[in-house]
């Protein structure tokens, strides 16, 4: 019996040293982190030529539409909005106006005649990532623009704070 004690001490010693010696084999590290702000868009392309080309009889022309390009955001950001503006200024009596459709949770501004002056798009942008967002460009001219010959506007879209 008194081997059996024996024995089980020496075991119960001999297991806190192995323990011991694994317990100082470790090591640590630091990470460090972070998450910027994110606040990306893009579009998926040009639309098409806008032609106003028809009327009906006493009435002014009829607008001509495109709904074929869309637009994607991503931000991690509150309080955002999305402003648009033309390059230079539209020729007497035409309007291009532009019309995107908002992300969960933002508010479109309908449609918004486009000037050389950003105006709002869509507000209250805030943590989103979303694609497929339909962008609507609308010609529309009076009688009195006359001819115009074909020309090109630059539209910048701007994601920005509130």
């Amino acid at each position: 019996m008194k081997k059996l004690i024996v024995g089980l001490a020496f075991l119960v010693v001999l297991l806190g040293l192995t323990a011991l010696t694994m317990a100082a084999n470790t090591a640590q590290q630091t990470v460090t982190y972070e998450v910027t702000a994110i606040n990306e868009i893009s579009v998926s392309g040009d639309p098409t030529n806008l032609v106003v080309n028809t009327a009906t009889a006493g009435s002014e022309p009829t607008a001509d539409t495109d709904a074929t390009t869309t637009w994607a955001v991503t931000t991690n950001e509150s309080s955002k909005k999305m402003t648009g503006s033309i390059d230079s200024n539209m020729p007497a009596n035409t309007t291009l106006e532009v019309n995107l459709a908002a992300p969960t949770g933002g508010t479109g501004q309908g449609d918004v005649t486009l000037s050389t002056t950003a105006g709002d798009l869509v507000t209250g942008i805030a943590t989103v990532a979303e694609s497929g967002l339909t962008i609507t460009y609308t010609l529309s001219a009076t009688i009195a623009a006359g001819v115009v010959a074909q020309a090109q506007k630059t539209v910048t879209l701007t994601l920005t704070d509130s």
